[in-house]
């Protein structure tokens, strides 16, 4: 699957498709019964699909918090030796 967490949109767009092929099937064989269907079946798709992408979104999981890594624990340092004043010109 493309996008695994998309499960109610995927559904609202299936319905919107099978109701486009029932729409070009009625325009191919004139069924009348069958357009009422296509059209209902096209309009609950796209009226179901801004529902869908929003239950999608608050059912999806948040993403795992990156872990931060603790900085080794590092040995003091000696001071560095300061130069003398006067030797610097």
């Amino acid at each position: 699957m493309a996008f695994p967490g998309l499960r109610y949109s995927k559904w609202a767009l299936l319905v919107f498709g099978a109701g486009g092929l029932l729409g070009l099937a009625v325009v191919s064989v004139p069924v009348p019964r069958l357009g009422r269907v296509a059209s209902v079946a096209m309009a609950f798709g796209i009226l179901a699909l801004p529902v869908a992408l929003i239950l999608d979104w608050r059912r999806k999981t948040p993403a795992a918090p990156a872990k931060r890594r603790r900085k080794a624990a590092r040995k003091p340092r000696a001071p560095t030796p300061r130069r003398d004043a006067r030797r610097r010109r």
